[in-house]
């Protein structure tokens, strides 16, 4: 039988946490052995109380999943992610589920078509999840800016080589073989160009990363000034991903999975590579790559200048890509970008 075990990412998810749990018990999952940990890093809430209720819950419901609860002293999902990978999933598992504790599963089989995801390709380290947002879920009584950013969505990744972070799935041996840097604000773009790259060692390889007819749902931000906060955040992460992967590829092949799990142990591994590298003139702590994206897309596929409503969504994006960019340099310069979430 098939050991899984499901890491439920959970910070301050006190609202949250009973509901995506009732929908992992819920899941058609009769052919496995599931184990559900709750990952509550660093919570100031009550979310570990509430995911006791709910694991007691589901036990009263007849529920076959083991559910553990722990309360983890130390928050950060790179840490978080370490420790459940490393240290606290059982040894003998065969598939990690990693999950975050604010989305909804809508569909009961939906870990079912992950796993079998996984097992239908030998070459994947990782099969994802689609993330839609609650707004194109279910698009009723939408605001004018509700729409727009629904308009806006998926407008430029491909998540199934992307790692969706909310939920996906990797063979348990294909996770051990990485760490993650303590403290990284992007972990999933982290985690995808490892596997891609295998450590930074090879070309990228898209065929490593699937996705298929699995899906969750997210609350999408829904004002001008949240979703700036946001992109902010994943443009300074990106940034800083940047910098740590140049500075595995100045070490040997050999060395460079040993450095992160190195990295993994070091609370000031990620401030010294970014106090090493950046910022890097002329384009200061920010890549110009995140300014200049949707320019690039546009140039290679030119006809979307054909399509009106595809041209202002591109341009509409633009102008908001920039006001992220000037805000991320900004607060990276004043040396409160990094950490500033």
């Amino acid at each position: 039988m098939t050991r899984i075990d499901i890491g439920v990412f959970a910070y301050n998810e006190a609202l949250n946490i009973a509901v995506i749990l009732d929908e992992l018990i819920r899941q058609e999952t009769t052919a496995f052995d599931v184990k559900i940990l709750v990952l509550a890093n660093g919570c100031t809430d009550d979310t570990v109380t509430r995911a006791h209720s709910s694991a007691l819950a589901g036990k009263r419901l007849g529920s076959n999943f083991s559910i553990e609860v722990l309360d983890l002293p130390q928050g950060g999902k790179s840490r978080t992610w370490n420790r459940f990978v490393h240290d606290l999933s059982r040894p003998d598992s065969d598939v990690l589920i990693f999950c975050d504790a604010d989305i909804i599963i809508p569909e009961p089989d939906s870990l079912v078509r992950l796993v079998r995801g996984l097992s239908d390709n030998s070459k994947l380290h990782a099969f994802n999840s689609q993330p839609v947002k609650d707004i194109v879920h279910r698009p009723q009584n939408l605001s004018p800016m509700d729409k727009a950013i629904s308009m806006a969505s998926g407008t430029l990744n491909d998540w199934k080589t992307a790692i969706c972070g909310s939920l996906y799935a990797m063979p348990s041996s294909k996770a051990r073989a990485l760490h993650m840097p303590v403290g990284l604000a992007v972990e999933d773009g982290f985690l995808r160009a490892m596997i891609l790259t295998n450590v930074m060692t090879i070309d990228e390889d898209f065929s490593r990363i699937g996705g298929g007819d699995v899906f969750h749902v997210y609350a999408s931000e829904r004002s001008v000034l949240a979703l700036i906060r946001h992109q902010t955040r994943i443009v300074i992460g990106s940034s800083v991903n940047q910098a740590t992967f140049a500075e595995l590829r100045e070490l040997p092949a050999n060395l460079r999975q040993l450095a992160l799990a190195d990295a993994a142990g070091q609370e000031a591994w990620l401030s010294n590579v970014i106090n090493r590298r950046l910022p890097q003139w002329p384009t200061g702590w920010i890549p110009l790559h995140f300014l200049t994206k949707r320019v690039h897309f546009i140039s290679s596929q030119p006809q979307n200048l054909l399509n009106p409503r595809k041209l202002f969504v591109l341009l509409m994006g633009f102008g908001f890509d920039l006001v992220v960019y000037v805000n991320a340099q900004i607060k990276m310069a004043r040396g409160t970008g990094a950490g500033h979430w």
